[in-house]
């Protein structure tokens, strides 16, 4: 397959979880010209040969195409999860902000544009199998968060019709950490004033193994790799699913943590989620909840076999790292993921 080398990247949400390795990785790529790193507010971070553009795309006087402009490739990874009871503000910036992305590309006439789509936008599907990429992407409407990323696949086809002549690549990721995000991670879900330290397996007296409770998960820097290497191969387009293996469920949770797993029903573990969440306690929705118990596994052949992807972390490594990261507050120099331990 043949691969594209020269011109610069623009990165939205650049500060973010993922925005900072796809950042990191692409400044230190020699077929990359140079990084533009769009996100609300400059970080104290400066890797090589980027420049950062402050814009916040919620804003309908956000000015994207000039920013754009010259570029041989847009990645687009702004996105706000909070806050979670207005689903009317983050569909301000998640869907509207990212269609004025997608609009000022075709303005600006950058000839790529990879998306960050998620497992979040597939519909409810099999636990005990794993989908590709043609499984239906209607998300869980009860969901904001799946709601919105639906929504953009439809906009994204509808973009890739009216524009053939733009490269259009979605990735669907499984749920990323790494030890970096961890303090940003506790805050959107288990909410600021959670202490870290005390998100020890050796604290639990059991671990809750609730029906439908089986995901996937990512190395952040792994679902990188994914959207350098669809920059560089000219050939990819559509949709790719990322996920390291093995998929996690409470058995292979309580072995890798020492922790026995007890069945709990999934509406005594909805009903504490939705008092907690209808009293501010926590930012984690249950409708979230519901969606996730309802994910189908992915199917990650496709990335294997076009892009050469395969992840470095198994997804154990991946718990163990990010809980980790929790217990020491970890965070970087970005607004977004900045440390902070609490307890």
């Amino acid at each position: 397959m043949s691969s594209e080398t020269g011109g610069g990247v623009v990165v939205t949400g650049a500060t973010g979880n993922l925005g900072t390795s796809v950042v990191r990785l692409l400044s230190g790529d020699p077929r990359v010209e140079w990084v533009r790193g769009v996100a609300r507010r400059t970080p104290g971070w400066a890797p090589d040969r980027t420049e950062w553009h402050t814009v916040d795309i919620a804003s309908e006087q956000a000015d994207l195409a000039p920013v754009f402009r010259g570029a041989g490739a847009v990645v687009h990874l702004a996105w706000a999860f909070q806050p979670t009871h207005d689903p009317a503000k983050t569909w301000q910036t998640n869907v509207l902000g990212s269609i004025r992305v997608f609009e000022a590309v075709a303005a600006a006439r950058v000839p790529v544009l990879l998306h960050a789509s998620s497992v979040g936008a597939y519909s409810p599907g099999p636990k005990d199998r794993a989908v590709d990429e043609s499984w239906p992407t209607h998300g869980w409407p009860d969901a904001a968060y799946c709601r919105e990323k639906a929504y953009l696949e439809r906009a994204l086809d509808a973009f890739a019709h009216d524009h053939p002549e733009i490269r259009v690549v979605r990735m669907r990721p499984a749920f990323l950490f790494k030890r970096e995000s961890a303090s940003e991670q506790r805050r959107i879900f288990g909410g600021r004033f959670l202490p870290g330290p005390l998100l020890r397996p050796d604290l639990l007296p059991f671990l809750p193994d609730v029906p439908g409770l089986r995901v996937q998960a990512l190395h952040t820097d792994d679902a990188a790799r994914a959207f350098q290497l669809a920059l560089r191969h000219s050939g990819a387009r559509g949709a790719f699913n990322l996920a390291a293996e093995p998929p996690l469920d409470a058995g292979r949770l309580g072995q890798m943590l020492g922790l026995r797993p007890v069945r709990l029903p999934r509406t005594a573990a909805r009903s504490a989620i939705a008092a907690a969440w209808g009293l501010h306690l926590l930012p984690a929705s249950p409708h979230l909840f519901d969606a996730v118990l309802r994910l189908p596994l992915m199917d990650c052949g496709r990335a294997r076999r076009e892009l050469g992807w395969e992840p470095e972390h198994t997804a154990p490594e991946v718990v163990r790292e990010f809980l980790g990261g929790l217990r020491a507050g970890m965070g970087a120099d970005t607004e977004p993921l900045r440390g902070r331990k609490v307890g």
